[in-house]
């Protein structure tokens, strides 16, 4: 895979890049939203790669890693909508 720096990339481009990244705490938190109703309803290792998924998720929201593990280790997805609930108030 190539990597391209700003300066190779159109204006258009550019801006494309640009907004993505503004939007991706908003696309994020969604994602994260979908993800929680889905972690419901799995089971078995649907459940488990859809924890996965939400580790990254959270990382990427800058979760402190330790709450992620505490998230992950307890398997309770009510708990992941009140951290939810919470990154929606901030956001």
């Amino acid at each position: 895979m190539e990597f391209f720096s700003v300066a190779e990339l159109t204006k258009y481009q550019q801006t494309i890049v640009k907004r993505y990244y503004e939007n991706l705490d908003s696309a994020l938190l969604q994602k994260l939203g979908e993800q929680v109703t889905d972690l419901y309803l799995a089971e078995g290792k649907k459940r488990e790669r859809l924890w996965t998924s939400i580790a990254g998720s959270l990382a990427k929201l800058k979760v402190p890693a330790s709450r992620i593990k505490r998230l992950t280790d307890s398997d309770d997805a009510q708990q992941l909508a009140k951290l939810l609930q919470e990154l929606l108030a901030k956001a």
